[in-house]
């Protein structure tokens, strides 16, 4: 392992794009510590340790919301713009053929699009968390100018991170939304620690070493599920031109059992949040006392352990099979495997073939996103058992960190390939 990082650095394009790609990380890391004035220290550490929701929320925003930075909301926004214009290609022909049949320019124009909606969605959810905020007392009396300015920076440090996102994942070492989401979490480890030395406990050394299990099966599972593919056999038919005969290979179409990645985690925790965002507004924002009594009643509903756990999972589940009926078109690799010459033994080329795939996707996505689901929730189990707080949103953190380093592994093993090198 250690040759091959030295063997990055001997390559002077390969090392340049680390260095850049670590160099805008600090100054991520150094914006999201310039907090927002007027912030209750104490208040703020009893809300988060109440609201186990915010804390996932929190590692969106690198850890720009526990510090009520001017990254308070980090890349959520765009995430949720993302959720909706994905889901917009379900619903509105035009979206579905500018993003899946436009090629590249169309891809680029859908980005775009969601870039745009982004800013309103940043203004609406700024506003919203200030209010949440203020309700519990963490941010003291602020004068309407002040909110202004926090919303607008808020909105601007969302913009921000998403320039950022858009350089990284232009170095081709992997999308830059998920770095900067992994560079808060590794960010926060060291505190994490800490406090976890600060609360030693000797009596419950066996839960730690549970939870310490459980962390090493967590990291196991998410590789093994990453990693897992279904081998699909190709053959293609000899051809004759001229003298010379071509095709007649067997090859593998490989089916990677996760293949959405850690996308549906991102996306699960984003949607969850709207609900409860969306209450506390209502309780700041309404004047009708009916309409503050059923938020209040969905808030409380929405803060059960229980309930947004089960929700997390569904959602998790969900949006693995929804992205991955995105980004594997059953119908158009059928199509490409016929304009090729090439077929599944055994089924018959064109429809019978897409009808296959589709099968053999569906199955393996449904172990996969189980998978991923128990995972998520798998932390939120164990609190509700123990009582312990510090497990609160770890598993998310490990699926997060896990993908994102194997994902940049693969990236620079590629690069390494290119050159010839050895890679990992």
């Amino acid at each position: 392992m250690i040759d091959a990082i030295a063997s990055i650095f001997k390559v002077k394009e390969l090392r340049n794009k680390v260095l850049f790609i670590l160099a805008l990380l600090v100054v991520y890391r150094l914006a999201a510590n310039i907090p927002v004035p007027g912030v209750d220290v104490i208040e703020l550490k009893r809300f988060f340790e109440e609201n186990a929701l915010i804390g996932l929320l929190n590692i969106f925003s690198g850890g720009g919301l526990s510090n009520i930075s001017v990254m308070l909301l980090g890349v959520g926004p765009y995430i949720t713009a993302s959720i909706i214009m994905q889901l917009m290609t379900t619903i509105v022909p035009r979206l579905e053929r500018l993003y899946k049949e436009e090629g590249e320019a169309g891809r680029q124009k859908f980005n775009m699009w969601t870039r745009w909606f982004t800013v309103p969605l940043a203004a609406v959810q700024s506003y919203a968390m200030l209010s949440l905020l203020r309700s519990q007392n963490i941010l003291g009396d602020l004068s309407p100018f002040m909110i202004a300015v926090i919303i607008i920076t808020s909105i601007a440090g969302t913009v921000f991170l998403m320039w950022l996102g858009e350089l990284i994942t232009e170095k081709g070492l992997g999308n830059g939304v998920s770095m900067i989401i992994f560079a808060g979490i590794v960010a926060g480890l060291p505190s994490g620690f800490s406090r976890f030395i600060a609360t030693w406990d000797p009596s419950q050394v066996f839960i730690y070493l549970s939870f310490l299990a459980m962390a090493v099966v967590t990291i196991a599972g998410v590789i093994f599920i990453n990693e897992g593919q279904r081998a699909i056999p190709v053959s293609y038919a000899k051809r004759m031109r001229g003298a010379q005969v071509y095709g007649g290979a067997a090859t593998h179409l490989p089916l990677r059992v996760n293949q959405a990645g850690v996308i549906p985690i991102i996306f699960a925790v984003s949607l969850i949040l709207i609900p409860t965002m969306a209450a506390n507004f209502l309780m700041q924002a309404g004047t009708n006392e009916t309409v503050h009594a059923i938020a209040r009643s969905a808030s409380t509903w929405l803060q059960n352990q229980w309930v947004y756990g089960s929700l997390y999972f569904l959602l998790v589940v969900i949006f693995t099979y929804f992205y991955t009926a995105v980004v594997f078109d059953p119908a158009k690799v059928s199509d490409n495997l016929q304009k090729q010459g090439g077929y599944i033994p055994g089924i018959r080329p064109g429809n019978s073939t897409a009808e296959y795939l589709y099968h053999i996707v569906n199955r393996i996505t449904l172990a996969g996103a189980v998978f991923l689901g128990l995972v998520a929730v798998l932390p939120i189990i164990a609190q509700g058992l123990t009582g312990i707080q510090a497990m609160q949103v770890g598993g998310v953190s490990v699926l997060i960190v896990v993908s994102v380093v194997l994902e940049l592994i693969k990236h620079l093993q590629s690069q390494m390939t290119m050159r010839n090198y050895d890679g990992f």
